[in-house]
Formats: structure tokens, sequence, C-alpha cells
């Protein structure tokens, strides 16, 4: 066991690790092997992730009176096992000091909570206060606000308090009260999600309340991927002037040991602790991708994807991700050529799938074409060729992938960015089925970026260089451009990132000089295909607004602003 530390420092492990939401046993296994290394490493106490043992967010999970139960079992088993190092782990807390109409099925008021843990019994219990109500969360739907911050629990002679994520983001909140209480170190316990600007914000606000209250706080983050929410850890100590003295790795688990300083000290004996460089913007959304990707895929019982392999920027992009996230061998690649396909785009895709180290399977999608043209002539006489002899092809295409996942266990992993989805630019059943959408919430722009910097980190060409520079084409008629159906990229995507992002009106835009005709069609495809968007797969975030739980417009909606 490492050595003690001095009585000017508390010893803490910030325990990053994966949870899965409704895993409640494996959680809690994994809560005791953090706690044994923590022990081992000589902490006084170790801190977990905001609703460890029932996986955040549980969302309607909470609603089953047997899943509140189960969860507050697995926490007693918590405090058993817990010794001189104290625990404090997440879990949801249900009220018992008030009568509350109910049936055996649903539970009564719930709390979103935090328990310190230590010498075999539950020390204490602390609520959360703040309960986020916008973008993606939407706390108030489950849980009831706490109001009691002024418990203090002394942890090797050290006065410790308890927070859980969004009582730290408001001045003159939770942790200026418990300072004001006598607490010497603030725990801050989070299930706070990604996106490429957030990492910042996050840091500056911690930094901003251990400033304001002269109080050291520990922030633990999970990291794992929930669906389309990616939670990238990144988890750090602030000390009592602001300053960052440790900071945990982006997207990996670990358990931080930190000798943190108290905030009445003048002066603070440490051990070496880690201060990871936070990734740039690039690579946090490359590991954000890779993290969902991977826990979607295997957290849901598959071990394979397939995805279909055009010779474009998209499914290049996809491909790369997958094989980070899974490893070459669990990759699959399907080129689906019809006539119109190019013999460059074959070539791509063939040169692509040989750079990943991935399978590539040939079907051509051509006697399935066909044979459609020939069922639907009689019905379709006198009309001409259009956009369903387009869509045809897609859902061919759509179909074929759809038979390799049944056959094989594979899912599918489809590859249309945010550009494309915004403005419906895909086909129902065709290109767009599948388990789950890698780039959803990357716009062409993005795409183009990632494609360079995987062959930057790579020291070679992964994506051949052909596809990353010749115009993107769908390949559904001869001759066929995505700039002949839609605005060049790099203006659509400075539209689509007022309009869909920052929520502005078709005139707010128009007024910061776009083409008021530009603007008004981009608007208008954008609000015809919501209905579209419903039927998408889920998607990794990496934005502050993506399409899905945090962009929630009506389809059948008459407004033009």
């Amino acid at each position: 066991m490492a050595p003690r530390q001095p009585a000017s420092t508390l010893r803490v492990g910030l325990a990053q690790i994966n949870p899965r939401v409704g895993d409640i046993n494996a959680n809690l296994d994994t809560v005791i092997r953090y706690v044994t290394m923590a022990e081992e490493a000589g902490c006084d106490l170790v801190a977990f992730p905001e609703l460890t043992l029932s996986g955040y967010p549980p969302e309607d999970l909470v609603l089953k009176a047997g899943f509140v139960a189960d969860n507050r079992a697995a926490l007693e088993k918590v405090a058993a096992r817990s010794g001189r190092c104290a625990v404090v782990v997440g879990f949801v807390d249900e009220a018992d000091d008030e009568p509350v109409a109910r049936t055996s099925a649903r539970p009564a008021r719930l709390f979103n909570a935090a328990a310190l843990c230590a010498n075999g019994t539950i020390l204490g219990v602390y609520h959360k206060q703040l309960l986020p109500n916008y973008s993606v969360f939407d706390e108030a739907r489950y849980f009831a606000p706490g109001h009691d911050d002024r418990s203090i629990y002394q942890v090797a002679d050290v006065a410790v308090s308890l927070s859980i994520c969004e009582d730290v983001w408001v001045g003159d909140g939770p942790v200026a009260r418990q300072r004001a209480a006598g607490a010497k170190v603030c725990i801050n316990i989070n299930g706070s999600p990604f996106d490429r600007h957030k990492g910042d914000a996050r840091e500056a606000t911690v930094r901003a309340r251990a400033t304001e209250s002269g109080l050291p706080i520990v922030y633990v983050n999970q990291v794992c991927g929930q669906d389309e929410l990616v939670f990238d850890g990144g988890s750090f100590v602030a000390d009592a002037s602001g300053n960052i003295v440790a900071r945990a790795a982006q997207f990996a688990e670990e358990l931080l040991v930190v000798d943190v300083p108290i905030s009445d000290t003048t002066t603070a004996v440490r051990t070496a602790t880690r201060l990871v460089q936070p990734l740039d913007e690039l690579d946090q959304i490359l590991g954000a991708l890779a993290l969902g990707t991977r826990d979607y895929v295997r957290k849901n019982g598959f071990t394979d994807v397939v995805i279909g392999l055009s010779g474009g920027i998209d499914s290049a992009v996809v491909a790369a991700v997958a094989v980070e996230a899974l490893g070459a061998d669990r990759v699959h690649g399907v080129s689906m050529p019809s006539r119109y396909s190019s013999e460059g785009s074959r070539t791509d895709a063939a040169d692509l799938a040989r750079n990943l180290g991935i399978e590539m399977l040939m079907i051509p999608i051509e006697p399935a074409f066909a044979s459609y043209l020939d069922m639907t002539a009689q019905a379709f006489a006198g009309r001409a060729p259009d956009l369903t002899e387009e869509n045809l092809q897609s859902r061919v295409r759509g179909t074929t992938l759809m038979a390799l996942s049944n056959k094989f266990g594979w899912m599918v992993l489809t590859t249309g960015n945010k550009s494309e989805l915004a403005v419906g630019y895909f086909t129902l059943y065709g290109d767009s089925v599948g388990g789950y959408a890698v780039i959803k919430d990357l716009f062409k722009t993005d795409v183009y970026a990632l494609a360079k910097r995987i062959n930057e980190r790579a020291g070679r060409e992964v994506i051949p260089r052909e596809t990353i520079t010749k115009p993107p084409s769908a390949e559904l008629r001869p001759d066929q451009r995505d700039d002949q159906s839609l605005p060049p990229y790099d203006v659509l995507d400075a539209v689509l990132a007022l309009y869909v992002e920052q929520d502005r009106t078709a005139a707010e835009i128009e007024s910061m000089g776009y083409d008021a005709e530009l603007v008004r069609r981009i608007v208008r495809l954008v609000d015809n295909n919501e209905y579209k968007r419903r039927q998408l797969p889920p998607g990794v975030r990496v934005t502050t607004k993506a399409f899905g739980k945090d962009r929630r417009l009506p389809i059948t909606n008459a407004y033009r602003g």
C-alpha cells in the first residue's frame, strides 16, 4: 500500500468508469473492483460518477419500482464492502419521508442521489438539487430536487461535501453553501455528456466555483457511450485557487489518484499526479465517434458491423471509425455497384478496404434493380424516369445490407452526415437503414476534415486521396453530383449551423447577409424532412444540438419564420 499523505491533503481516487445502463450487477462489480484499487493506492476516498449503479441516464427505467429497489440493494452491497477508504457512489434514491399515492409497480418520489459509505455502512446520502431540464436532459421528468446542502462528512479528519453535476454549474449555489457550512473539499460526481465545445466550458465553470468558494473541487465524470450520448471522462481536480492540479484522460477508463490540497493550507505536499492535456478538437470528435460506436455495438450484443462502401467520403470515414472502435476483423465492407457506378468509385472502395485491412464483399445490385424496373414498367408506363428510380437503387442496397445483417448477425452502420440528414438528401428505407448512424451529427465539411485527420494520424493514406478530392456524388443517375441538388457544402453547412444548431429564423439568417432565396430554400428543405429524420437510427452526438433528443420540432408545423 502506498504511504498515507500528510494531513494537508486528502488522497482521493477519481474512478472514471464505463457503466452500462440497467446492468446493476455489472456496475456493482466494477465499483467493487475500483474500490479495491483505491484501497491499494492508499486512498482516503474514492468517488464514482453520477448514477453509477443504475447507469446514466436511466430514463424511464426509474419508473419501475423493481429497478429502483435493485439499485438500492446494490448500494447496500457497496456499503457492506466499504472500509477505511470512503466510497461516494451515485444511485437512484426513493423518498420514504412522506406518504405518496403509489402502486407496487411504480416508485414514489425519486432523487438523483450520491451516497457516502465507509466501514460497512452508509454514512449519508445527498440529493441533487439542481435538475437540468434542457438540451438532452429531462431530469425533472423523473426526480425531485434535494434541499439539504449543509450535510458535511468527516473523512480522514477532513470535512467533505457532496454535489452532483449541475449543482456545480451555478454560482452562489450548493457549493457556496457547503463551504459556509464548513466543507474543506467538495466531491462533485457527474454524467456530463460530450460535445465538441464543452470541455473548456466545463473546466472554466468548476474553476470559477473553486475560486469563488475557496474550496477544492474533485470532478468525476463517467466515460461511455449511451445510445446517442457519449461521456468523455476527462475527470479533474481544481484546487482552492481554481488551478487544475490533475486531469484524467478522455475516452478511457482509469483510476486517477490525487492528493487534494485542503483549502485552508498555504502549501500542500502532493504525490506525482497525472495532468493529461485535452485532445485537440478533431481528435476529440474521433474519440467520441469511436467510443460511441464501440459501446453501442457491444452493449447491444453485437460483435461485428457491416458498411456499404460507395467509394465516397462518408462511408470511408465511417469505416475508419469502425476499425478504430472494433478492430479490422470485426468490420465488413460491401461494394454494391449499379449501372451508374463509376470505375473510380469502385476502385476507391477497394483501396479503402485494403488500406483498413477489412473484408470486402462485392454484390452488384444490377439484377435486382433491373427486376424492379421490369416489375414496375406497366404501372409507370408513360412516365419518365425520375427520383423514383434513383431511390429504388438505394433501397436495393439497403435491403442487401439488412440481409447480410440477418444472415451473419452484423449491425449495419449507416453513413449519412448531418448536412444530408438536415435537408432530406437520403432515401428512407434505403441508405438510411441500419442500427447506428456514426456521423449523423457531423456536417459534410467536418467529414472532410476528419478524413484528412485520419490520414495524418496514421501517417499514411488510409482514406484514398481521390475519395477526398473528387466531387461528392450519390451516383444514382449518369454524371450525378451533389452540387446539382444542393448548394456548395461550405455555404449549406454555414446556414444549417445557424438554423439547426442556433435556432435562428430564416429572417435572422438573411439579415446576416445570406441570399434570401437560398436561405428560404434550405429552411424549407429542413422543415419538410422532419418526418424522415424521425425514422433514422440513433447516432453519436458531438455538437451542442443534434437531431434527436436535442432538437424536438413538430412534424406537423406551419411556422416559417
